[in-house]
């Protein structure tokens, strides 16, 4: 349940075949993963609808009761496969058809009609959806923050995500900041964080400043700043509201 006691942790998988990316399953969920981010972009086979769901199907037997949410991370957006729009929703719309995955990313800023539609396919398909956004090179400032979070829940979003990159303690702070206060407004969870090493204390503190995911490692980092779940996973604990 998201939104509710510590932070969940989320654990990245980007393997590029099936059995990489069982394996990385299979290992994050031993090591007590909360939630397992399939990030499809790194998977060679991922324009192919066959292919897709015969790994998805393999992930979900992995995984068991551990939640996997699916995710293809444009290239503008951090990925790793630059895609038009059109290929971008068709991927998305071949992840529900596979009937596989728990929740589905999906990138706030394209074409709002598609977005929206992506949206309204998810929920009827039983799956959450994260509507994300990424800032590689910046920190928005915290109304602009709060305005795309805000946004996102206003598309439909069951969990709105933004993730930013600061240059300064004071950008951490802003981030923050405007996390307390969209948690504060908003009625569903959100996911924050600061990225780099001036931002891991964002991926500590959630459940003072209301992010309820934290992405963590086993293995490779899929974005910058990342700790490794053994480290969170106590840090988490220690810094536990009583």
């Amino acid at each position: 349940m998201l939104g509710e006691g510590r932070p969940k942790m989320a654990v990245p998988i980007t393997g590029t075949t099936e059995s990489e990316l069982v394996k990385q399953a299979t290992k994050a969920r031993e090591a007590g993963a909360d939630l397992i981010e399939w990030r499809i972009d790194y998977f060679e086979g991922v324009q192919d609808e066959a292919q897709l769901t015969k790994v998805g199907d393999s992930l979900r037997e992995a995984l068991g009761e551990t939640a996997l949410l699916v995710t293809f991370r444009t290239m503008s957006e951090g990925g790793e496969l630059e895609l038009s729009d059109d290929d971008y929703f068709e991927i998305c719309k071949k992840v529900l058809a596979g009937n596989y995955a728990d929740a589905l990313d999906v990138e706030r800023y394209h074409d709002e009609t598609k977005v929206k539609a992506v949206v309204e396919a998810a929920h009827a398909n039983g799956v959450k959806v994260v509507m994300s956004n990424h800032h590689f090179h910046e920190t928005p400032d915290e109304a602009d923050i709060v305005a795309r979070l805000t946004s996102m829940a206003e598309f439909g979003a069951d969990v709105p995500k933004i993730a930013v990159m600061p240059t300064s303690v004071d950008d951490v702070l802003t981030l923050l900041t405007a996390t307390h206060e969209a948690n504060e407004k908003l009625d569903q969870p959100i996911i924050t964080m600061s990225m780099g090493d001036l931002g891991k204390v964002s991926r500590l503190s959630g459940e003072v400043f209301g992010s309820c995911l934290t992405f963590a490692t086993v293995g490779a980092a899929s974005a910058p700043g990342q700790i490794s779940l053994a480290h969170l996973k106590n840090e988490l604990e220690d810094l536990k509201l009583s």
